[in-house]
């Protein structure tokens, strides 16, 4: 709890420190070139007819575990848990204001457990989105914009072979096997030489048969902030807080209890960007969770303008 009220505070704290400067002029007229956030949405949309396709690569670690309680335990000595994921995001300006997006994710999982092995490689889930910018970034204002966006199932959620330790099993985590709609909104705000973005988005999972059970996931909220600072030759530092918050599953119309989730994570990373190349390089690691994997994650993603 007292993590959670720390990330919306610095949420909060960020935005106040950036409007109250940008009240001063600081950077009204000021438009740095960079590729944004790892995880925290960018509230300015595509110019119409603009197409983006920006490539994602993650490789993350498992080192342990937090339990219902958020007490952490580590992998057992010889254990390993790994994924190496590559994901596709894709935007259109249908209007100077409106766009459509598109995310697909590919992934090779690895465990070792037990002195046995197993490895598996399959498309994850699917994401579309739409938005629409309502308002720009002038006085106090921030750069906002509404999503819309629907999760698809198409990573593999039941079935799963017992030989091959879960790793076969591609579906996100948090309603896998499900078609998610969701709603959010999108926060940027300039304050030479700073950037900032917040993003707050409700997820509602549907029910799904796995394995015979049918299983409701409960609504979950993502919230994720971000802080980009400038710096000569292109170059810039980002850090970024991503959380998690979603409550217990029924399975069969029974609640299941402890089997609620929460994360923290914290990501700091370094860019660099000019007019036709921007990219960013990032370290990634869960703080705190409940029911949640700890891990560690190197990211980079690129865009190159043609």
């Amino acid at each position: 709890m007292k993590l959670r009220i720390l990330f919306f505070f610095s949420v909060y704290l960020l935005f106040t420190t950036v409007v109250f400067a940008d009240s001063m002029g600081q950077g009204a007229n000021w438009n740095p070139v960079s590729i944004g956030p790892m995880t925290t949405w960018i509230a300015p949309v595509q110019a119409k007819g603009q197409l983006s396709v920006q490539p994602f690569v993650f490789y993350n670690r498992i080192r342990g575990e937090f339990d219902s309680q958020g007490h952490y335990t580590s992998l057992p000595k010889g254990n390993s848990q790994n994924q190496f994921q590559q994901q596709l995001f894709t935007e259109y300006g249908i209007t100077d204001k409106l766009e459509i997006d598109a995310q697909t994710v590919y992934q090779e999982n690895d465990v070792t457990q037990a002195g046995e092995k197993a490895h598996d490689h399959g498309f994850g889930d699917s994401f579309v989105y739409t938005r629409y910018q309502f308002l720009d970034d002038k006085g106090w204002v921030p750069t906002t914009t509404g999503l819309l966006q629907l999760k698809m199932p198409t990573g593999k959620y039941q079935h799963e072979d017992p030989n091959k330790l879960g790793t076969d099993l591609m579906g996100a985590a948090a309603d896998s096997g499900s078609w998610s709609p969701g709603i959010g909104i999108n926060l940027s705000k300039k304050l030479r030489p700073f950037m900032v973005y917040a993003d707050l988005i409700g997820s509602f999972p549907q029910s799904v048969d796995i394995n015979g059970n049918r299983t409701h996931y409960s609504n979950y909220i993502n919230g994720d902030a971000a802080i980009e600072y400038f710096l000569p030759k292109g170059f810039n530092v980002m850090m970024e807080l991503n959380n998690l918050s979603q409550g217990d599953k029924r399975v069969n119309g029974a609640m299941v209890p402890d089997s609620n989730v929460r994360s923290l994570s914290l990501a700091p990373g370094v860019g660099w960007s000019n007019d036709r190349i921007q990219m960013l390089i990032e370290y990634q690691r869960t703080m705190w969770g409940v029911n949640q994997f700890a891990s560690d994650t190197m990211a980079i993603t690129f865009t190159y303008a043609f």
